[in-house]
């Protein structure tokens, strides 16, 4: 009997890379939205010649990446079927978790009467209370912060709750401990999907943020794909802000980074290291650094430069491995808007023994890829999603 040889799924997510709107973009104010289509639209084209072998013009027109009669993965592209349009969401759907309720976001700061309170219960007035960015906040109000020691409180788009301090005035066990200390106050209607603690150093005009942020996220409401596989007995190694979105739950081994090009590199030495189980990596630079700031240059050159480190994926991947490529939401720097874009998403799926050009379709769910997950690992069943393994799967003669 031929013995059995380690199974290992490596999922990265390439976070915001939508592939066009859903049909209920409109009620989200995103009608037009297509991450990748507007992008290469604006530019005259993408270059991204991985990905369109493994099959990505397949899924949607995209100018400079062409429907290849012969692609080499498994192609297709699935729909939220949570409320929202949230990193958290999206991560969690990814793992079986449905939202019925969007987590909830605060465009015009958070109530006056919830900051009052949070005031009393840390000990310090804050400053802020605004949607902004990250980086330019600290620029602006970063010198009061300094002269009064009030913690600069912050939102964005997204379902978060961010406070920024300077390390030397505000010291990291004490900025976790305030940033704790929101994440059990917010409840029921103020329910957000992550606390974020946004450390930063420097002088008045040349202030920047440090790598020690920590992301303090809400529980999911049951067990997790990241769990199941746990429990199956087999490592799940978290790459970027992986471990956070899911609160840490189901995670052996994590890892932070700086970057795509270092998630990528860590999320390689994972592949030498591990024997089976799960590698799941957050490539958050296309969001972070240029969906958020309607940088069309360079989300494309981000996009290129993960393409041209494939062959790399590619070559560490053993006979039972399956590489998954998709993302959690869309965010379209051609939109007026800066904010996340309701969206469908790539999945392309490749390994060297699975089946090779088989149209995915269009998945109700992103649940049905942890589903897959599930089967092809062998755990139990999740909650939600409808799996597609035996469209891929080679069956032994």
């Amino acid at each position: 009997m031929k013995e059995a040889v380690p199974r290992r799924v490596i999922l990265i997510v390439l976070d915001s890379v939508g592939i066009g709107e859903l049909p209920d973009a409109g009620d989200y104010g995103d009608s037009g939205s297509y991450t990748l289509g507007n992008i290469a639209r604006e530019r005259g084209g993408l270059n991204l010649p991985h990905l369109e072998k493994l099959g990505l013009g397949r899924i949607n027109s995209i100018i400079g990446v062409p429907a290849v009669p012969d692609p080499e993965g498994c192609f297709g592209k699935m729909a939220e079927q949570s409320s929202g349009k949230d990193t958290t969401s999206g991560h969690w759907e990814i793992a079986g978790v449905i939202l019925e309720r969007a987590l909830p976001t605060f465009p015009h700061g958070f109530p006056k009467e919830f900051i009052k309170r949070y005031e009393e219960a840390i000990g310090r007035k804050v400053i802020g209370n605004e949607v902004a960015s990250g980086t330019e906040i600290i620029q602006r109000l970063g010198e009061e912060h300094v002269r009064t020691g009030r913690p600069i409180v912050y939102t964005s788009a997204d379902s978060v709750f961010q406070v920024a301090a300077h390390e030397e005035i505000i010291p990291l066990p004490e900025l976790m401990r305030i940033c704790q200390t929101a994440r059990t106050m917010l409840t029921d209607e103020l329910q957000v999907g992550r606390v974020i603690a946004r450390p930063f150093l420097g002088e008045v005009g040349h202030f920047y943020r440090t790598s020690n942020r920590h992301d303090f996220a809400l529980e999911p409401p049951h067990k997790i794909l990241l769990e199941y596989i746990e429990e199956r007995g087999l490592e799940v190694c978290a790459v970027g802000k992986i471990k956070d979105i899911y609160a840490g739950r189901g995670v052996t081994h994590h890892v932070t980074s700086k970057g795509n090009m270092e998630s990528v590199d860590k999320t390689l030495d994972y592949m030498e290291k591990l024997e089976k189980g799960l590698i799941m990596t957050n490539l958050v630079d296309f969001d972070m650094l240029y969906g958020h700031r309607n940088d069309v240059e360079g989300y494309a050159r981000a996009l290129q430069e993960f393409d041209a480190r494939l062959p790399e994926i590619y070559a560490a991947l053993r006979s039972e491995d399956m590489l998954i490529i998709t993302a959690d939401h869309g965010c379209d720097p051609t939109m007026p808007s800066t904010d996340h874009s309701r969206e469908y998403v790539p999945l392309l799926v490749y390994g060297p023994g699975l089946k090779k050009g088989v149209d995915l379709g269009v998945r109700s769910t992103f649940a049905d890829l942890g589903a897959t997950v599930a089967e092809y690992l062998e755990t139990e069943p999740l909650k939600n999603g409808m799996s597609f393994y035996a469209s891929i799967f080679e069956e032994d003669d």
